[in-house]
């Protein structure tokens, strides 16, 4: 047979292999989230001990994203050159030994270190699974398993998040890290032995073995094997072609809408726990409402995955970011009893959340597959300053005297600059 393998598993119907491959990623992913916000859980807690301002504690809560941009860039770009499997597993590693690290911190300046670090590996996963998420998908099911993948994210952050609020009635705010290095480190083993490097990525590169790699993984999926690679008349996108003017204007938008929503997103994930605390919760407690913020994230990535199936995801994500900003001002204007602030948080999830994922399913479906991982991690780690430097902003109006409306008002401003950016979004022509 000589079709072209990518187009075998676009064509043919998702059997048991792929979804338990997409599961796994969604693993990987709620790894991510859970390893992303644990600073958030432990932020409480590394303020009361150490004295730490808000402002101080913004740059801190930032630092991890930060190390996330730069992973995105320098070690995503990577796994259209080497393969999305070597990458994610050397990711694994990377934060398994960051968060380790991060339990042990002893001042703000190491901690903040330990948090670059585990950021660079959690950049790096991020474009990695979201590109073999999309190569192990078919055409039918691509934005619905891209977004549930995106999923993962919050529902890492709900589980991890609720045991460790448990934790915290009885540990230090270490044990959250060394909780995060646990889960991050029992993903190693299911990586190296149940998941194989994507199919589209072989045929593109053409490793050695490709045609062997590619005819086992095709077996597994349950689809018929090929007799030879297929032919590529022109490779058609070099990795310099990536920012060449044919991707140049895509590239830019995408950036800029992930960028600016990115951080609203990460305003309310990175402060909940710091604003219910002040308002005379205990951290428990306010850890609680971050986990019903993200309670809101999971179950809006997965609407937007299921509307997907039948709606354009581009338009889905822009009433996403309309609610996105409505809610945002909503969570403004403060709330006294924990049940409305949870209820208020798990909405504000739900729109922030869902908009991020369709903007993953969009990088998913607009880019090809050679620059695939390449572009979404330029994509994140552009973005990603907007992750860095929505915390940062926030504390620095906190400590200049804003209040919670007008830092909440500033923040939905960047979901409005996103949909201004995502109206402007054309998808370009095949080659």
């Amino acid at each position: 047979m000589n079709r072209d393998p990518s187009e075998i598993i676009a064509e043919e119907r998702m059997g048991a292999f792929q979804i338990a491959a997409v599961v796994i990623c969604v693993l990987l992913n709620a790894v991510d989230g859970f390893d992303v916000l644990s600073i958030s859980f432990a932020s409480p807690g590394i303020a009361a001990d150490w004295g730490v301002d808000r402002a101080a504690l913004g740059l801190v809560l930032s630092m991890e994203l930060i190390g996330m941009a730069l992973g995105s860039v320098l070690i995503g770009g990577l796994a259209d050159r080497i393969g999305r499997r070597p990458i994610i597993i050397l990711c694994l590693l990377i934060m398994a030994a960051g968060m380790i690290a991060a339990a042990f911190a002893h001042d703000v300046v190491s901690l903040s270190a330990y948090r670059l670090a585990t950021g660079l590996g959690i950049g790096g996963m991020l474009a990695s699974v979201n590109a073999i998420v999309a190569e192990y998908s078919n055409d039918k099911r691509r934005h619905l398993c891209v977004t549930i993948m995106a999923a993962g994210f919050p529902i890492g952050a709900v589980a991890g998040g609720a045991v460790a609020s448990q934790m915290l009635n009885h540990y230090s705010w270490h044990a959250v890290f060394l909780l995060g290095a646990g889960f991050t480190l029992a993903l190693l083993p299911v990586v190296l032995f149940m998941l194989p490097e994507s199919v589209a990525y072989l045929a593109k590169a053409r490793p050695k073995r490709a045609l062997e790699r590619i005819n086992s993984t095709l077996k597994r999926m349950g689809h018929p094997t090929v007799d030879a690679l297929p032919q590529i008349e022109a490779r058609a996108v070099k990795a310099e072609g990536l920012f060449s003017k044919r991707w140049r204007s895509l590239l830019a938008l995408l950036t800029i809408a992930y960028f600016a929503h990115i951080m609203a997103f990460y305003y309310i994930l990175k402060w909940i726990p710091k604003i219910v605390a002040d308002m005379g919760f205990s951290p428990p407690l306010a850890g609680g409402v971050l986990v019903w913020a993200n309670v809101g994230g999971a179950i809006g990535a997965v609407v937007l995955g299921l509307f997907s199936q039948r709606f354009d995801v581009k338009w889905l994500v822009a009433g996403a970011l309309v609610a996105s900003a409505g809610m945002l001002t909503v969570f403004g204007l403060g709330y006294e009893t924990l049940a409305q602030l949870s209820f208020v948080a798990a909405a504000a999830g739900f729109c922030t959340n869902a908009a991020v994922v369709g903007l993953y399913a969009l990088m998913a479906s607009y880019l090809p597959t050679e620059v695939r991982a390449g572009g979404t991690g330029f994509v994140i780690g552009m973005g990603r300053g907007g992750a860095a430097l929505g915390p940062v902003v926030a504390g620095v109006m906190f400590a200049a005297g804003s209040d919670l409306l007008q830092v909440s008002v500033a923040m939905a401003g960047g979901s409005v600059l996103a949909l201004a950016a995502l109206i402007a979004l054309r998808k370009p022509q095949a080659i």
